[in-house]
């Protein structure tokens, strides 16, 4: 492989790992490995460190196609409660306020779900990378800074509920959703709002992006794997945050 030339690589992101340390380690990995003073790598696409699954890094000259692949439709599996609500609508932050949710049903979660398929406006997330002059929104948010979010135009090709499971004596009711989406999509307020459609609120305890394009999880290699092959002995564990997620 010519890593200079340019290299498209799919990698699952492990859990509790940014978008940048998957960049850095494979940057480093192959530069430490293959006696490289340096390499241009970039990402297609950045998830959350609570999320795992599909990412498209490039490397030298094919890094020129990253907003190629950003532009490609997502998908993703996504798990979400029922009944409460954080401030950064997933596990990130604990939960701020709680509701009723006894009029919710398996059927009331499908029928709702069919109204976000299509063309909708989404607000973005206040713990998001989105810039406003010049400053990430999330950095407006760690102050306790009130910030006026504009909504933007995107669009959800397909949404699927693929497990319901009610409510039980020490657990609210959860489900889980298959989303085909468009750039920009931010699964975290797609749960902020489903909640809202529902009046029991909502947020994410998992998410995974399973395709990215044509690339699929099938296709991703482990960064382990990728780290060991390139760096042999020299290649730390990963430590219990920094586990893969299969």
């Amino acid at each position: 492989m010519d890593f200079q030339a340019g290299e498209i690589l799919c990698f699952n992101k492990p859990l509790g790992w940014t978008s940048f340390k998957l960049v850095n380690d494979v940057r480093f990995s192959l530069c430490r490995g293959l006696k490289m003073k340096k390499l241009k790598v970039g990402h297609a696409g950045t998830l959350d460190p609570l999320a795992t699954g599909v990412m498209i890094v490039c490397t030298g000259r094919a890094t020129k196609r990253i907003e190629e692949f950003q532009y490609q439709t997502k998908e993703y599996v996504a798990t979400m409660e029922l009944g409460a609500t954080t401030p950064s609508f997933d596990m990130e932050k604990p939960i701020d306020k709680t509701y009723d949710y006894s009029h919710v049903t398996e059927a009331l979660v499908r029928e709702t779900l069919q109204g976000f398929v299509g063309t909708i406006e989404q607000v973005p997330p206040s713990f998001s990378a989105c810039k406003i002059q010049g400053k990430r929104a999330y950095e407006y948010a760690r102050e306790g800074e009130a910030i006026d979010l504009k909504p933007k135009t995107l669009v959800i090709d397909e949404i699927e509920l693929t497990d319901y499971q009610e409510a039980s004596s020490d657990r609210r009711p959860r489900i889980t959703v298959r989303v085909v989406c468009s750039k920009g999509t931010y699964i975290r307020a797609l749960a902020r709002d489903i909640g809202e459609a529902l009046h029991c609120g909502a947020y994410l305890t998992a998410l995974e992006r399973t395709r990215v394009g044509d690339y699929r999880l099938s296709d991703c290699l482990d960064i382990v794997a990728f780290r060991q092959e390139y760096l042999g002995r020299l290649t730390p564990s990963l430590d219990n945050n920094q586990r893969i997620i299969s």
